[in-house]
């Protein structure tokens, strides 16, 4: 799709004020990445207005690939795990008083153990002090390592995050080192090892997919014992990534949610600039409103 304008629904303002200000201010006095700033995301400006922000573990370079993804490539050597990480994480989400948090981590091929161990590490150093926060953890695939899965799930989490993000016939092309089926595997061994946790995905759209492969997604989802799912526009950061096909309109997207939820999903949300993160604090955990 060449030179086609954005929809005015894709216009998410850039905001601004004092909140945003200082969210940014505490994110960089702590030496903190997000996801928001790394991946390029639309709605950082609205996230951090909220006061709030999706926590990025293992540094800003990833071991893989994705042809979807702003996050930097590993160019040599990847970064060294930083053992203060997990303690500057806590001291931010204190500082800006967060009730409920996501971590997520760039793919860490390179450590034994796919850097679960710094998501246990900051999982309960974050309740050791605050007790009170409800953590949502969004993790790479750990190569399908259960070992990696059980030191998660050996933690107090509250919600279990693994993106599939496109459908299985563009899978290969988009995310080359990934796999479909090791994804779906994961979702569906996490809900084991922790029934008392809610199981979140989520898909991008406008990549090429057909309607058959979305549906085919879904079902393929709701089979791996997915709870609840975020669909939302693919938006190539750059001229060089995967290109987008089209844009959904919000219609196509409202009847998106209604088939995952006609199918048994506990929460659905679907919109043009719904993210993964996206208001995750009010998705899905206690009401299915």
């Amino acid at each position: 799709m060449k030179n086609q304008r954005k929809p005015d629904w894709l216009k998410m303002p850039s905001i601004g004020d004092e909140t945003a200000g200082y969210v940014r201010l505490i994110l960089s006095k702590h030496g903190i990445n997000t996801v928001c700033n790394e991946a390029k995301c639309p709605n950082r400006g609205h996230c951090y207005q909220r006061g709030t922000a999706t926590f990025l573990l293992l540094g800003k370079i990833c071991t893989r690939s994705c042809r979807y993804c702003a996050i930097g490539k590993i160019a040599s050597t990847p970064l060294q795990v930083d053992p203060t990480e997990p303690v500057r994480i806590a001291d931010v989400i204190q500082e800006l008083k967060l009730d409920y948090v996501v971590l997520t981590s760039v793919t860490r091929d390179d450590l034994p153990d796919g850097g679960a161990g710094i998501f246990a590490e900051t999982i309960l150093e974050i309740k050791r002090r605050l007790p009170f926060v409800r953590i949502e953890v969004l993790t790479p695939d750990f190569k399908g390592d259960e070992n990696s899965l059980k030191i998660i799930a050996n933690c107090p989490v509250n919600v279990f995050n693994h993106n599939l993000e496109t459908v299985l016939r563009l899978f290969p092309k988009v995310r080359p080192e990934a796999s479909y089926t090791l994804s779906l595997k994961i979702l569906k061994k996490f809900s084991l090892l922790k029934p008392d946790c809610r199981i979140k995905s989520g898909l991008m759209l406008g990549l090429g997919e057909s309607e058959n492969d979305i549906k085919n997604a879904l079902n393929d989802l709701k089979n791996a014992s997915v709870e609840i799912i975020t669909l939302g526009q693919y938006l190539a950061p750059s001229k060089d990534h995967w290109p987008v096909t089209r844009y959904l309109s919000p219609e196509e997207f409202d009847f998106w949610k209604d088939y995952a939820l006609s199918i048994g999903f506990y929460f659905v949300s679907s919109g043009p600039l719904v993210r993964s993160s996206f208001h995750a604090d009010l998705i899905g955990i206690d009401s299915n409103t």
